[in-house]
């Protein structure tokens, strides 16, 4: 039976690719000084909230996601950020492989929400490994499952994050609305002569102020 240790590198954000991707720099060893001939690697990324602080302005900006502060100890739980596969060559004692992470700046999606919530230091993730393990010697190839705990913890920078969103959104980001709601919106924008959506927003935003100061 093969032994493989995985460790997460660094992550880095992907300038050039067609979406917006976040790549991983995998460590993997094998102990047993089998020859590996391929892997099918799968993995899970999980985000691990209650692994790190947050400051008043953090707190504000999750209140959507796990409520007040006070009901914290029990809803600040891990949860799925995606899953992700990549293809592992052949080799022998270790190696290294980069690992892609999809992502999306769509906010019904509570990674992204969480995300943009924080402000500075680490993003708590834990990697899930899974997959097919092909080996080679002498009697021939085989064919074995990664175990099921193979995991590794990593922190990744917030600010990794952001430059992310920087490449792909500069200074945006978008929202996904019902097509009833999106046509009340064009109508309102159409009916006050608007010229953007940001400035149909920004008139909306300014009525509510303007009617919660008069109920005040």
């Amino acid at each position: 039976m093969t032994d493989l240790r995985f460790e997460v590198l660094d992550i880095t954000a992907e300038p050039y690719a067609a979406e917006p991707q976040l790549k991983v720099r995998l460590g993997i060893s094998e102990w047993t000084e089998a020859r590996i001939h391929a892997i099918a690697l799968r993995c899970q990324v999980r985000i691990e909230p209650q692994r790190r602080p947050y400051d008043d302005a953090e707190q504000h900006g999750l209140r959507a996601l796990f409520g007040q502060r006070d009901r914290w100890k029990d809803t600040l739980r891990p949860f799925l950020w995606m899953h992700s596969n990549t293809m592992v060559q052949g080799f022998s004692g270790s190696t290294e492989v980069d690992l892609p992470l999809p992502c999306t700046y769509d906010f019904d999606v509570i990674g992204s929400r969480y995300l943009h919530a924080l402000g500075q230091g680490d993003v708590p993730l834990v990697f899930m490994f899974s997959g097919t393990i092909f080996t080679r010697g002498t009697s021939g190839f085989g064919v074995e499952q990664v175990p099921w705990d193979r995991e590794a913890h990593h922190g990744m920078p917030v600010a990794v994050w952001r430059q992310l969103i920087e490449f792909y959104y500069p200074r945006t980001g978008w929202v996904r609305l019902d097509h009833d709601v999106l046509a009340r919106l064009a109508d309102h924008r159409a009916r006050h002569g608007l010229t953007s959506w940001e400035e149909t927003v920004e008139h909306l935003l300014a009525q509510d102020q303007t009617s919660r100061g008069l109920l005040t």
